[in-house]
């Protein structure tokens, strides 16, 4: 599995499993943890939830598709509400998070969203369960340039490690200034959405996934390729060298999809093509989320 390197030496898997919208229906849970298993034993390593996502039954889930594994193989990222990434909450949002994932320490931890979290406030407390084992490393989720920029300012803060944010061909946004700041401090990203999202999300152009995934030349380029148009929307976002995607999939054959578009590198003609549909920005655009 391609890794990327991060700010404290340690390494990045380059692709995840989303698990957003996971554990919302009883009725698909045995299938969506037969999912996550199947990806960990195709050799994907990183499951990415939150303590958010269907309040708290996602981590359930999770914990239950890694039951009796063994746990040095897997990078597990979860996620803190704004409100409890204080000294008052962000233990115990913690604990209950390792409660429910059946684990005793987070390889990623992330701020979810900025809101009106003290960022001081926020880097001392991660240092703070950094130091006691109970999370390896930190980030933050939804930053845009000037949050990270405030982010750098405080102590500590610059041991932020990744800054998860949305991004697909449809939502180019970090490409005019986000992308280039991290990389210049060496931050990377972690794509969520990177082949849309279905119903929900749409994208400052009113692009939405099944646009994405019909467009004429995203469906030529992929038919030229012998890929399916997943495929190739994940190979755009995995083009960039320092950024890792955790797309969503439950079936084997989706997962498979998305293991084989690591493989993909797409050319230069190729991405001018993508562009001429969803045109990389030439202004800043404002941070998009859902």
């Amino acid at each position: 599995m391609d890794r990327i390197k991060l700010n404290d030496g340690s390494f990045l898997p380059r692709l995840g499993q989303g698990t957003w919208q996971m554990a919302e229906d009883d009725q698909k849970a045995q299938r969506e943890i037969e999912g996550i298993r199947y990806g960990l034993d195709a050799g994907i390593p990183m499951i990415d939830t939150a303590e958010m996502y269907a309040d708290g039954k996602a981590e359930s889930l999770t914990g239950d598709a890694i039951f009796g594994r063994d746990r040095s193989s897997m990078y597990i990222v979860s996620k803190v509400y704004p409100q409890n990434a204080n000294r008052r909450h962000i233990r115990s949002s913690l604990r209950r998070s390792l409660k429910l994932l059946g684990t005793d320490y987070l390889d990623l931890y992330l701020l979810h969203w900025r809101e009106d979290a003290d960022l001081a406030e926020v880097a001392w407390c991660m240092e703070q369960l950094k130091s006691e084992g109970l999370i390896r490393r930190w980030g933050v989720s939804n930053f845009d340039v000037e949050d990270m920029e405030d982010l750098w300012r405080v102590p500590d803060g610059r041991n932020c490690c990744v800054n998860e944010v949305l991004y697909n061909l449809g939502s180019r946004g970090i490409e005019y200034d986000l992308l280039p700041w991290q990389r210049e401090q060496g931050v990377p990203v972690i794509a969520y959405g990177p082949v849309g999202q279905a119903g929900a999300m749409v994208t400052q152009d009113g692009v939405s996934k099944a646009q994405l995934m019909s467009d004429p030349n995203v469906m030529a380029v992929a038919e030229e390729r012998g890929i399916s148009v997943v495929q190739l929307l994940l190979a755009f976002v995995l083009q960039q060298p320092d950024v890792a995607a955790i797309p969503k999939a439950v079936s084997r054959e989706h997962i498979d999809e998305n293991i084989h578009a690591l493989d993909i590198r797409l050319t230069e003609e190729e991405i001018a093509r993508l562009s001429e549909s969803f045109p990389a920005p030439t202004e800043k655009v404002p941070m998009e989320k859902y």
